[in-house]
């Protein structure tokens, strides 16, 4: 009788974890304004994600200031901060301004260490471009250096920087998840993981495979549509296959739409509800 009793909760138990990650679906995000967030909010999103500008890495802290009390004042949950590096501190080749771009991330990770913001995206393709005279083997390892030199940056400041990988429009380093893998895994450090765009992978034709072989380092994920870069829905575009990916992964980040927007406003409910839709039809 006890047998068939404790055979009965687990059956119980392993309906109600089935049931779970049948339903669970990840937050959402749109990359926009913090000011806007209250918009997003009351329709349905549970992060907002900013620009590194945002953070305004080259100002003082009582400039900054009145940011933090903006996302006080907005009560504002902020998921990350895009654009880590600028174009004007290259980070590849003999001109490279690695110094300089290390006393940048130090300023942008403090600041988003104070505003509680978890993520910084390392897209920067302008930054991280590599010359015509520069291989691109020696253009990985500068890129790892500076890696390195800001992961316990990273830490210090209770961050973690997810490095983006980019379209081949955009950057000539760093194009998929494997070179970006292979970034992470060289630096080996728990402050440098892996951000998945699915508008980027759809670019580069990278099968949504890829998400599950690399899930292991996968923090965030960005999304759009392929053509235009217009908002989930807008086109119709089918990211069941990338949904389905980051199921099978277990993730539990968020996904946030970083696209160009026409109408805002009006755009963010359908783009919210076409993903939930195609997430829950799996």
């Amino acid at each position: 009788m006890k047998l068939f009793y404790y055979s009965m909760v687990l059956i119980c138990l392993m309906l109600g974890m089935t049931s779970f990650s049948n339903t669970y679906e990840p937050e959402f995000a749109v990359c926009t304004s913090v000011s806007n967030y209250p918009l997003l909010k009351a329709t349905g999103y549970q992060y907002v994600e900013s620009n590194v500008a945002y953070l305004m890495p080259d100002k003082s802290d009582a400039e900054f200031q009145e940011h933090l009390d903006e996302i006080k004042r907005l009560n504002a949950r902020v998921i990350s901060c895009t654009s880590f590096i600028p174009g004007s501190l290259p980070l590849i080749g003999p001109e490279a301004k690695q110094d300089e771009a290390v006393v940048w991330a130090d300023s942008a990770l403090r600041r988003a260490g104070m505003a509680n913001i978890p993520y910084i995206v390392f897209g920067s393709g302008k930054a991280r471009n590599v010359p015509e005279n520069v291989s691109k083997g020696q253009a990985t390892e500068q890129f790892i250096a500076f890696c390195r030199k800001i992961a316990p940056l990273a830490k210090k400041y209770n961050v973690t920087v997810v490095i983006e990988p980019l379209n081949r429009a955009e950057t000539n380093l760093v194009n998929s998840l494997e070179e970006g893998a292979r970034i992470v895994e060289a630096v080996n450090h728990p402050n440098l993981k892996l951000l998945c765009d699915i508008y980027h992978m759809m670019r580069e034709d990278e099968p949504a495979s890829e998400i599950v072989k690399y899930g292991k380092y996968i923090r965030h994920c960005h999304i759009a549509e392929r053509e235009e870069r217009t908002s989930p829905g807008t086109k119709g575009d089918d990211f069941r296959l990338y949904f389905k990916a980051l199921k099978e992964i277990g993730y539990k980040g968020c996904v946030s739409i970083e696209c160009r927007w026409k109408d805002l406003p009006q755009e963010i409910q359908p783009a919210l509800s076409y993903m939930q839709e195609q997430f829950r039809s799996l």
